[in-house]
């Protein structure tokens, strides 16, 4: 089959999906409205700084081997892994801290530590979290979603009281702890729901997180998106920046091309690995399959208000990943879920890469990226902004227990319009649908229009869901869908 294929974004989906269609023997072309690719996993450089603008965090350093293996490569033939240890810090309040580090055994040690005879629970727990782990990621997170029955096999059918159940309870049945059940129900956060909400099957994630620990790629996840691109172009794979799409043309029910700074590309197949809604009102109304309201209805991970900031010394006390659930989390999960406010007590997230990557600050000075998740929609404002960095640095200050306000050299600040602008996010979402029951899998949007021939979906919109990890994976998943159809 060799199709000249369109594809809208320049995402690590889009790029994934590049790769696998080229390798096909297509002609692919990659349209990129922002000055440079990535789609959320742009850069930042600023004053000698660097900071990833989008994902911080590589997990499941399977799936990128998997990724490049496919193409007879390894990931150090494009960039250098660090297994950080330790993992990250978490903050709680009265400045107590809890480390967890880079192996399960002395995780197992630290929770003993802290509740007696959670050493053992863990170690049960974590085992049944590999168990679904090998199940997700080797027999269900590649399916289309074309169908429940992609569900089905002997190991799910054991399981299935786990997509019923929470991950919440889950743990809470097993820990009483408050730390430790905060600590095990934040990878879930990465799905984009609730714990109370996320099928405890989804305990793969806690088996992401203490089974095969958190890792940095030198240069950070920036240096990813490099290496896609530089594998993208060695396969053919043509890249336009600055590239605006408008519109996807259809003709006889059929998408032949797209419109993109007032220029017609035509193309056999359209793939887009925009925002689904966004991509969707690129067509007339009467193909898109989709309503306005379906997506109003849809629940959505969180968007984010986030700092990227230069310090002038180096920050005390803190890890490359660092939580601070200094303030109780069900407040603000109503907020961001439920109410859909401003919150008023944040838990927050930031990033030191340059405890890690001399790459990030100049010698002596430290780059730090500061993440609250909220509610999409959410009003955005400079004065919003403003309020809510002065809130992140008073209790940085007092739960490290050091001055840094006056060794700001400056402040980045990215939320809601900034989504919109940049990625035409639905309401300025940043992570795309969150994964919960009702959303799960073929429960999801489909990566193929069912009015439009030629045209597909792929990305953190589609399966298998929200993250790095998935979206490489949806790539694949739209590629292999497109090959299949195009080659009877």
């Amino acid at each position: 089959m060799k199709k000249n294929i369109v594809i809208i974004g320049s995402g690590f989906a889009s790029l994934s999906a590049a790769c696998y269609l080229a390798k096909a023997g297509n002609n692919v072309t990659i349209l990129e409205k922002n000055d440079t690719i990535g789609g959320r996993a742009r850069r930042l450089s600023k004053e000698g700084f660097h900071f990833d603008i989008g994902p911080t965090w590589y997990w499941m350093p399977g799936v990128f081997e998997k990724f490049f293996g496919d193409f007879g490569k390894k990931v150090s033939d494009y960039y250098n892994l660090e297994k950080l240890s330790p993992a990250y810090d978490v903050y709680f309040e009265n400045r107590e801290k809890v480390t967890i580090s880079d192996n399960l055994d002395e995780i197992a040690a630290t929770f003993e530590g802290i509740e007696k005879g959670s050493e053992k629970k863990l170690r049960t727990f974590i085992k049944e979290a590999q168990d679904n782990y090998a199940i997700a990621v080797d027999k269900m997170v590649y399916k289309p979603g074309d169908s429940p029955l992609e569900l089905v096999s002997a190991e799910t059918i054991t399981r299935v009281g786990q997509f019923f159940s929470t991950i919440s309870q889950q743990v809470r049945k097993r820990f009483k702890n408050d730390k430790l059940i905060k600590i095990l129900e934040f990878p879930v956060l990465f799905l984009g729901a609730k714990p109370s909400n996320t099928p405890s099957f989804y305990s793969f994630m806690n088996f992401a997180d203490f089974g095969l620990g958190t890792w940095h790629p030198k240069k950070g996840m920036y240096s990813v998106i490099e290496a896609m691109e530089t594998l993208a172009t060695e396969l053919g794979v043509e890249v336009i920046t600055k590239a605006n799409v408008s519109k996807i043309i259809v003709e006889d029910k059929k998408a032949v091309g797209v419109v993109f700074n007032d220029k017609v590309r035509k193309a056999d197949i359209v793939l887009s690995g925009a925002d689904y809604h966004h991509s969707e009102q690129l067509l007339e109304e009467k193909y898109r399959v989709y309503s306005e309201k379906y997506w109003d209805k849809k629940i959505f991970a969180p968007s984010s208000l986030l700092f990227y900031v230069g310090f002038d010394k180096k920050v005390e006390n803190v890890s490359h990943h660092t939580l601070f659930f200094d303030t109780p989390f069900e407040p603000h999960a109503k907020e961001i879920y439920d109410t859909k406010v401003w919150p008023k007590n944040p838990l927050y997230y930031a990033s030191f890469p340059s405890k890690t990557d001399s790459f990030f600050a100049p010698e002596g000075k430290e780059a730090a990226t500061f993440l609250i998740p909220i509610a999409p929609g959410l009003e955005d404002t400079e004065e919003i902004r403003k309020k809510y960095f002065d809130i992140i640095i008073d209790r940085l200050e007092k739960t490290t227990n050091q001055s840094l306000k006056e060794n700001v050299m400056f402040v980045e600040s990215y939320c809601v319009n900034d989504f919109i602008k940049d990625y035409n996010s639905y309401k300025g979402n940043a992570y795309g649908l969150a994964n919960i029951l009702t959303q799960t899998a073929f429960l999801r949007p489909k990566i193929k229009s069912k009015k439009v021939q030629n045209l597909f979906f792929t990305g953190q919109l589609t399966v298998p869901g929200p993250g790095v990890p998935p979206s490489l994976i949806s790539g694949k998943i739209v590629s292999e869908k497109i090959i299949k159809e195009f080659s009877k």
